[in-house]
């Protein structure tokens, strides 16, 4: 169990936060108190679970309390949602669609003895609660980081970000992953699935080992994306990338090394345009993998048979993984609309001893599960909306200054996407991330239409005039 410390340091936070807005620039403020209390606060159970709230954690405090200081200091200027229809549409349906995933499961479900209760209109405030949390951070960046520079001052944070949580890292890869458990008194998971190829792989104060190397992998693109564009001294930050990426391969990840290796070459040779349109394609496959999982059409026995060849091990776990989703997602056909609701009605229960015989691995059959199709919709589609959106502003063009980062930030998060496939790490950076870009296309498109207004007519139309 958490030790007071990490109940102390979950309360004192809203000070960290006020303390940041109070010296930093907002855009600033906001990116080191997200990005500083993902990284080094402590994981649930150490939450705050008060009667009638949604839990506050570490993945909501800092975010939460953000938005109510830079509400108070700078007011509300502007819509708070998107500026496009589709935008305020899918931010109302993520947020509100659990009302009706409540209204469909008010029934009890029984596994054999086992019973769960149907769901109640305490539950609806609690998901509705829970789902407006997530998009703060969304809402915040769309706000604060829409400028090219705060979308610099983002990679920059990501990088060295990796930087500081290297030296924990290298602790834990020598020492075994004990961080969290001696400074805030409870390991995360599962110890065993620590160990890989003989050594440890590092958690610190993240959830597991895989979230560890994910970040990794965006602090490596960051690096080299800055280096690409000369961010800082050409020599230091070559080897700063370098440094990063020995770093990513100490964590032991083989999907976080594949993706680093499948992104890096494109930050560093494609083009901008060509970079966005990669993103697009990585978030259209994780968006369209339930689906083809749903027709069959996912090729299960060649990817394992290829995991075979590489490693027994991840052979086993790719296969584990594909089980699963195959019976959760045939439970969330049952309720394909909406979801089963929380309690675990979307999980297989043991129908003697109550236990969760199934596990949820990708965030996309955890949303599926939960909210149904409609609440995985607006999850994902949230997600990949601003790639769509600056996709079509790259595609209509613009005579003004793009900034040169938002190609390297969408790989970034069309790769996070992907990996919700896998792995369900979406994370308060994502719907930062997320924001940033939503921000900064809609800032495109106001500058292009309004170039577009403020043109003089050709000469055909003034002559009619």
């Amino acid at each position: 169990m958490p030790n007071p410390l990490a109940y102390t340091v979950l309360a004192l936070w809203p000070i960290v936060t006020l303390v940041l807005f109070l010296r930093f620039p907002a855009d600033r403020a906001l990116i080191l108190s997200m990005l500083a209390g993902y990284l080094f606060l402590p994981e649930p159970p150490a939450q705050f679970d008060f009667p009638l709230l949604a839990p506050l954690s570490k993945h909501n405090i800092p975010a939460l309390t953000a938005f109510v200081i830079a509400l108070w200091m700078y007011g509300q200027k502007g819509p708070l949602l998107p500026a496009s229809l589709l935008g305020k549409l899918l931010c109302l349906v993520f947020v509100f669609s659990p009302i009706l995933t409540v209204i469909t499961n008010t029934e009890p479900v029984f596994f054999g003895d086992i019973g769960l209760p149907g769901l109640t209109w305490k539950d609806a405030a609690a998901l509705v609660q829970q789902q407006a949390l997530y998009l703060v951070p969304f809402l915040m960046a769309r706000r604060f980081l829409a400028s090219g520079g705060s979308q610099e001052m983002l990679l920059k944070a990501l990088m060295w970000g990796g930087l500081a949580y290297s030296l924990p890292m290298l602790i834990e890869i020598r020492l075994s992953p004990q961080l969290n458990n001696w400074i805030y008194g409870y390991f995360q998971h599962y110890f065993g699935q620590s160990v890989r190829f003989g050594g440890y792989r590092p958690v610190v104060f993240l959830y597991h080992g895989l979230w560890v190397a994910f970040y990794m992998v965006t602090a490596v693109v960051a690096a080299w994306a800055l280096w690409r564009h000369r961010a800082q001294p050409r020599m230091l930050g070559l080897m700063l990338a370098v440094y990063l990426t020995v770093i990513l391969i100490l964590t032991k990840s083989l999907g976080a090394l594949i993706f680093a290796v499948a992104l890096v070459p494109c930050v560093l040779f494609l083009k901008r345009f060509m970079q966005i349109n990669v993103a697009l394609l990585i978030g259209f496959l994780a968006v369209g993998y339930p689906l083809m999982k749903g027709a069959q059409l996912v090729p299960e026995d060649q990817l394992l048979a290829a995991a075979q060849q590489i490693d027994a091990d991840r052979a086993a776990s790719l296969e584990f993984r594909f089980n699963n989703e195959n019976i959760l997602l045939n439970r969330a056909a049952m309720k394909p609309v909406f979801g089963w609701g929380s309690w675990g009605r979307n999980h297989i229960l043991n129908p003697v001893t109550g236990a969760i015989e199934t596990v949820t691995d990708g965030r996309w059959i955890i949303a599926i599960g939960v909210y149904g199709w409609v609440g995985f919709l607006a999850e994902f589609g949230l997600l990949v909306f601003p790639i769509l959106l600056l996709w079509r502003e790259a595609l209509m063009g613009t005579d003004r200054p793009v900034s040169p980062y938002i190609a390297p930030i969408s790989l970034l998060l069309a790769i996070n996407i992907f990996d919700m496939i896998p792995n369900a790490t979406l994370t308060p950076l994502t719907w930062l991330v997320a924001g940033a870009l939503t921000g900064y296309a809609e800032q495109l498109r106001a500058q292009r239409l309004e170039l577009k207004r403020s043109a003089p007519l050709p000469m055909r139309w003034r002559s009619i005039l």
